[in-house]
């Protein structure tokens, strides 16, 4: 189990984010405001140069990668899946393993499914698992709050957006501070 207070770090942190896709992201609950946080921590990871890998589920079925939240991951590709879980999928647990990075901040869809299973593996494989709990969702609350209580009772950190980056920043005086704040406003 790794240490629940340990902070994420600029250089041993990954963004995955996790089948965003279509009408389904517009099923979830609060949805909106999931995406909208996403956002936020898919530019101030850019800003951060923290790698990122995209995932889709099934794109030809689901569809693309919401458009505003793509717009963000312009000249990035997203990697298509069939399994649940990013890391059951060749391509994307290569991706995950090349970036060499050990803590990875997970945002997407849906949180007990997808999410769940993603970090579920990440964990075993002792991955430091960062749960940015506003920038996950499910179709219900309650789904989405039981996956939340499995993924911490399974070591991962519950976190946020303001939280993850703010303790990626570590201090006022970095330099993108006030690019990443000004996201946050």
């Amino acid at each position: 189990m790794k240490d629940p207070t340990s902070h994420p770090q600029i250089d041993q942190a990954l963004l995955l984010v996790v089948d965003v896709q279509g009408k389904l992201a517009r099923l979830m609950h609060e949805s909106d405001a999931m995406i909208r946080q996403q956002q936020i921590l898919v530019s101030a990871c850019r800003l951060l140069e923290v790698p990122i890998v995209w995932a889709e589920q099934l794109p030809a079925k689901l569809g693309p990668t919401v458009p505003e939240l793509a717009a963000r991951l312009d000249g990035l590709a997203p990697l298509a899946k069939a399994s649940f879980g990013c890391c059951a999928d060749p391509e994307l647990s290569a991706a995950i393993a090349r970036s060499h990075r050990r803590q990875v901040l997970l945002c997407g869809i849906e949180a007990h499914v997808c999410v769940w299973q993603t970090a579920a593996v990440l964990l075993r494989q002792e991955y430091a698992v960062h749960v940015i709990c506003d920038a996950i969702s499910a179709r219900s609350a309650s789904n989405r709050d039981i996956a939340f209580q499995r993924m911490a009772a399974a070591g991962a950190c519950l976190s946020n957006v303001e939280m993850a980056l703010f303790e990626l920043m570590q201090t006022a005086r970095h330099p993108r501070f006030r690019e990443v704040t000004a996201l946050l406003k």
